[in-house]
């Protein structure tokens, strides 16, 4: 689609009443404006109720960027295990340049994954598991919950969280442990809340439909299900100590974990590469939850590029990098589908 055939499927102000039912020529042409980034005129546009000025990149997801170019690339080896200072380094960009940019791409992608996923079919079998990591030192751990649905091996949430745990008494570790605390004071335990958190989604795409889980036999899982869906709910628990092959019942999500930890340099085992804050290690999750389930294909075996959307109905086909990051996916569900190459079909329809 060239720039200059566009046509405002709305007013991007959400007061405006043509946010969300525009009308028939809600806007008039108000000239255009050049930028070294691009080679082609930006069209500028006039809302006729609210008299706001917008243009074309208001609908686009590098709104404001100086190198929306990077974009794609930045995405692709984001989530294909390279830390982010070698992935500027490689780009020459400048690190703090890069921390924005990854990070405006991690909200986004967020938005993108709760725009798509609206809801999940009933009778499926879903699977729960934390892997662990740090932020910072090693001694302040973190867990990540991931949640699954097992046959297309979609992934439904994630989150972070820290948790406490201690050392021996009287070993380096736990001195270590001891000052950082009394640095910063007592590091509170948020497993309960996170794995909480994640159970909420799945009970809220569920829509009250029937569905089972699988988890290890951590009693914090079985008191959450029983609050959040209630005593009918179907809960299989499998030992952690049952020998980790093809037959375990956990074995996707055994699988799933492995591969979040080869997809992101954050999650690396004896690496530098580590978050030095939860909350940025939680925005690149988001980035990698989108790559596993909208643009690589379920297993490296499967006959045709087939993502685990494509085996849930949401998407016909996989989404490529420039897909991913072409439209806005902050507005909800009247939000531009990433497959639109107008911009005029919303993600709801």
């Amino acid at each position: 689609m060239h720039v200059r055939s566009f046509v405002p499927p709305r007013c991007p102000r959400t007061s405006c009443r043509n946010h969300l039912q525009p009308r028939v020529e809600f806007f008039a042409r108000h000239g255009s404006y050049r930028v070294l980034c691009r080679n082609h005129a930006i069209p500028r546009y006039r809302c006729k109720d609210c008299h706001k000025r917008f243009s074309y990149q208001t609908f686009r997801q590098d709104y404001r960027d100086q190198r929306p170019d990077l974009n794609p690339i930045l995405f692709e080896r984001s989530t294909g295990g390279q830390s982010l200072r070698r992935i500027c380094k490689e780009l020459r960009l400048d690190i703090h340049a890069g921390q924005k940019k990854a990070r405006k791409l991690s909200r986004h992608a967020g938005h993108l994954h709760g725009n798509l996923l609206r809801s999940l079919p009933a009778g499926r079998t879903f699977l729960m598991d934390e892997l662990e990591t740090h932020e910072g030192q090693s001694i302040r751990t973190v867990t990540v919950p991931i949640l699954i649905e097992k046959q297309s091996g979609l992934v439904v949430a994630t989150d972070v969280g820290a948790i406490r745990r201690m050392a021996r008494k009287g070993s380096r570790r736990r001195r270590l442990q001891e000052h950082d605390e009394a640095m910063h004071g007592k590091r509170i335990d948020e497993s309960r809340h996170c794995v909480h958190g994640v159970l909420r989604t799945l009970s809220q795409l569920l829509r009250g439909q029937r569905a089972s889980l699988r988890t290890d036999e951590k009693q914090l899982y079985a008191s959450l299900c029983r609050k959040l869906f209630g005593p009918e709910f179907v809960h299989e628990r499998t030992s952690s100590r049952t020998e980790r092959d093809t037959f375990n019942p956990l074995f996707h999500i055994n699988h799933t974990l492995a591969r979040f930890r080869d997809l992101s340099a954050r999650l690396h085992r004896r690496s530098w590469c580590a978050s030095k804050k939860r909350e940025f290690l939680r925005l690149h999750l988001q980035m990698v939850t989108v790559y596993r389930n909208y643009v690589c294909r379920r297993t490296n075996t499967e006959a045709g590029h087939r993502t685990p959307a494509w085996h849930l109905g949401l998407l016909p086909r996989a989404l490529d990098y420039r897909e991913v990051c072409s439209w806005r996916q902050d507005w909800g569900a009247v939000s531009p589908h990433p497959l639109s190459l107008n911009g005029l079909e919303t993600v709801a329809a």
